[in-house]
């Protein structure tokens, strides 16, 4: 949790409401240290560029506070720099009291919301107004090339603190264009299901399990739950671990494929797997996608391990890229659950091809850094840095595309990184 949103958020009477409710001492911690330079991450700024409304409060000469919707095209809320977001604010009801308001307070509050993945960012900052006649060029930069709404003014926020919340209690909901994308994917779905005809059971492994729930992570990235066919525990695993499962080819062959266990150990009632469709690769992904449904039985072997977490209090340096972070996160909530050091570094194209990863700015704010190289704004990881940062007892876990774990072994070899402190398991 920011300093800065505790030192703005926790007055005299929060803190004494905290004493009063027992919760003071959870939140004191987030008062203490250095002050932070407060600076959205790419997270924070992709996160903002997908909306296409938020909430903005402003506060009136006599105190009361206003809270006004804003609407517009998916990006309309720009990400100017690091710390200052601005939008075009277009002609409405005219009753302009969040522009009076700012005119004796430019204080703002806002707050953005993701219904469909149960995600809410809160934002602190203070506001100005961007006239046409005086700063033609960064109202240039607000306005939207291909919405006719006429634009008024610009408003300007730097960023003075942001907060993340829990998804408690947010009430999942989809505009028409998700819905749409839902219903022709269901469509798909059941056209495949119909036309093929799969084996009752498939594979011949001793542990027989059913597919209780299917999540779609990313548009290419789907999130299978597994559970005793007979409803009995589980076999125990370690983080690392996978699971080789069966596929039916639409030739009518039967082929299998190995895939992490996403979750850290300790649920003997359910395995949790990601897959990642990749049409024209090896691994039947897209047979995988296309005939497993709630309630396919498959009978496979229990859990296997090539890839290792350690069982001391040596710190943690976590690396994923792309599909790769399925074995990481298990890796990163056990090593959380122990009070072990670790610092997990994530690699993808963009927030929306990338699995887990809100869940895991969530969970882990403090210890996580999130790199999208095909964002708006790319941000690259530096893998010789992070290892040239590591404490000489660190181990290093590596887990994604080829090259990327080269990356790793080679800089680990330039920094004379003992081989035995580098792991690693290559996803193609």
């Amino acid at each position: 949790m920011a300093r800065a949103f505790a030192k703005i958020s926790f007055t005299p009477n929060v803190q004494a409401v905290q004493t009063e409710m027992g919760s003071r001492a959870a939140y004191r911690s987030a008062e203490l240290g250095e002050a932070e330079t407060v600076a959205l991450g790419a997270f924070e700024q992709a996160f903002i560029a997908e909306r296409d409304s938020f909430y903005q409060a402003t506060v009136n000469q006599t105190g009361w506070p206003y809270v006004q919707h804003r609407g517009g095209p998916v990006g309309f809320l720009k990400v100017l720099d690091d710390r200052t977001i601005g939008y075009a604010d277009f002609s409405g009801n005219r009753q302009y009291i969040s522009v009076g308001n700012l005119r004796g307070d430019d204080r703002v509050s806002l707050l953005l919301m993701d219904y469909p993945g149960r995600q809410r960012l809160k934002i602190w900052g203070r506001a100005r107004m961007v006239e046409a006649r005086s700063e033609p060029a960064l109202l240039a930069k607000l306005e939207l090339s291909d919405f006719r709404a006429p634009v008024e003014r610009g408003i300007v926020i730097r960023v003075e603190a942001f907060d993340w919340n829990c998804p408690k209690y947010i009430t999942p909901r989809y505009s028409q264009r998700e819905v749409e994308a839902l219903l022709v994917q269901a469509h798909q779905q059941q056209q495949v299901a119909v036309a093929r005809q799969a084996p009752a059971v498939l594979g011949n492994g001793a542990l027989p399990l059913t597919i209780s729930g299917i999540h779609q992570l990313t548009p290419r990235i789907r999130a299978y739950e597994l559970r005793h066919a007979d409803g009995e525990p589980l076999p125990a695993y370690q983080a690392g671990a996978h699971l080789r499962v069966p596929i039916a080819l639409p030739d009518g062959s039967v082929t299998s494929h190995t895939y992490s266990l996403t979750d850290a150990p300790g649920d003997q009632d359910c395995y949790r797997i990601a897959v990642l469709r990749v049409e024209n690769g090896e691994g039947g992904s897209p047979a995988l996608h296309d005939g497993w449904q709630i309630g396919t039985r498959i009978n496979v072997d229990a859990p296997d391990n090539y890839f290792p977490l350690h069982n001391d209090e040596r710190p943690a340096l976590l690396i994923a890229g792309g599909i790769g972070i399925t074995p990481i996160k298990a890796m990163a909530e056990t090593l959380a659950a122990q009070g072990t050091a670790f610092q997990l570094h994530y690699t993808g194209r963009a927030p929306q091809d990338m699995a887990f990863v809100k869940d895991l700015q969530r969970q882990f704010s403090d210890r996580c850094r999130i790199y999208f190289s095909q964002a708006q704004n790319p941000t690259r990881l530096d893998v010789p840095g992070l290892l040239g940062n590591a404490t000489a007892d660190t181990v290093i876990y590596v887990c994604g595309p080829t090259r990327l774990i080269e990356s790793v072994r080679q800089a680990a070899r330039q920094l004379g990184i003992a081989d035995d402190r580098v792991q690693f398991e290559s996803f193609t």
